[in-house]
């Protein structure tokens, strides 16, 4: 699976935003003392930590003691330290910088979580709506089509109504992926090729089923999300056997 684009960019200024800082902060080691130069560099980290991610906070934390080594402490252009207090400063940076990082990316990942279930909330309340006040089954199952190729990241969605033909991969009501009967390993092997289909039952009623196309390569959605997934496939079918018990049998 490809690492995402924001988690690549994040690496990326892990390593390099360290690095320039110092080069800049160049001109300043003689006439700023080298404990207010770390301060520098430790934000430098903590922006990057919110950015990205944990492990790109951590690097920019070792960048960043080896940059503020190499250029802002004696003998300059060198790994070595003489002086203890540049040693101590240098080890400080080093452990701050990774606990801050680490705490920033926590937040980042607390707040992410926050704005993302609420989010799914939302798509099923406004789904639930819907189905209340709607007349026709047909408009749920497009909203729900729609809200599936957002939650889910999908290239397309597409609903078959009638019998059951072949034996795609399956998302299953608990958020598992089954192909041929077994489950797959979605975090390490990403979506199985092909469309996945997500079943429509309501009441043990087999309504149709949503075929859907994930984007090649993309990274699989939450498990949350793919209960939020299944809870909007059922409530598509809760309204398409609604109509079938009042209308009959559809053609």
């Amino acid at each position: 699976m490809r690492m995402p684009l924001r988690d690549t960019s994040a690496v990326a200024a892990g390593v390099l935003a360290p690095l320039a800082t110092a080069l800049v902060l160049v001109p300043l080691r003689t006439s700023v003392t080298h404990t207010n130069l770390a301060l520098l560099l430790v934000v430098v980290v903590v922006a990057v930590a919110a950015f990205g991610n944990r492990f790109a906070g951590a690097l920019a934390a070792l960048s960043a003691a080896a940059w503020f080594d190499f250029f802002l402490t004696t003998p300059y252009q060198s790994f070595h330290i003489q002086d203890r207090a540049d040693i101590e400063t240098g080890v400080l940076l080093l452990l701050v910088g990774l606990i801050v990082s680490q705490l920033a990316a926590y937040g980042r990942t607390m707040r992410r979580v926050a704005v993302t279930d609420a989010t799914h909330l939302e798509r099923l309340h406004g789904t639930t709506r819907l189905a209340r006040s709607s007349t026709s089954s047909d408009d749920v199952v497009q909203r729900v089509r729609q809200e599936l190729v957002e939650v889910l990241e999908l290239r397309g969605c597409r609903f078959e109504y009638g019998t059951l033909v072949g034996r795609p991969p399956r998302l299953e009501p608990d958020g598992s992926v089954k192909v041929d009967g077994w489950v797959w390993d979605l975090e390490r092997q990403g979506w199985p090729e092909g469309e996945i289909e997500l079943r429509a039952l309501a009441h043990g009623r087999y309504q149709g089923r949503f075929m859907m196309t994930p984007e090649p390569g993309s990274v699989p959605p939450s498990l949350e999300a793919r209960l939020v997934a299944a809870d909007l496939a059922a409530q598509a079918a809760a309204a398409l056997d609604d109509d079938s018990v009042s209308a009959g049998p559809r053609p």
